[in-house]
């Protein structure tokens, strides 16, 4: 296997990693957050915040190393609108995939705490939730976009 091909080869793995654990674990966090179950609410929020640590992450660190070999094997120049577009994106998704974490950290820990304690979430659940809530859209479009640009290529000013 050629240079090129492993490091194409672990980008899009990665990217695919990253895009399907992050579409994954929102999806059951959310739904399962909206069905006000805090046993599955404790339990979702832990093991989403495990997935984010053991599949996200890993990710996150791997897209730009993969990702400055491959423009500089494949002689890209960095002043591409497309590869600067993508990489202002990654940029700002990582912007709100921090503080989404944070954000799911504090929700695991309010949940295994009120479960343990016999009581229900605090209302202070309910804001976090909802700033995870509206920081996971624009970011997730945003990788949506990425996926575009790295695909098309495409001219988008000169």
């Amino acid at each position: 296997m050629t240079a090129y091909a492993l490091l194409k080869l672990l980008h899009i793995l990665s990217s695919t990693l990253l895009f399907g654990t992050g579409l994954g674990t929102a999806f059951f966090m959310w739904f399962t957050w909206r069905s006000g179950n805090l046993q599955a609410i404790a339990t979702a929020s832990r093991l989403t915040v495990l997935a984010d640590w053991c599949f996200t992450t890993p990710a996150v660190l791997i897209q730009p190393l993969t990702g400055i070999a491959l423009v500089r094997l494949m002689g890209f120049a960095w002043s591409s609108p497309w590869l600067q577009a993508a990489i202002a994106l990654y940029l700002f998704t990582g912007a709100c995939w921090l503080p989404v974490v944070v954000l799911q950290m504090r929700v695991r820990h309010m949940a295994v705490a009120a479960l343990g304690a016999g009581q229900s979430l605090p209302g202070d659940c309910t804001r976090l939730m909802r700033w995870w809530f509206a920081l996971g859209w624009p970011a997730f479009l945003a990788v949506m976009v990425i996926f575009w640009l790295m695909v098309a290529k495409p001219p988008l000013w000169s």
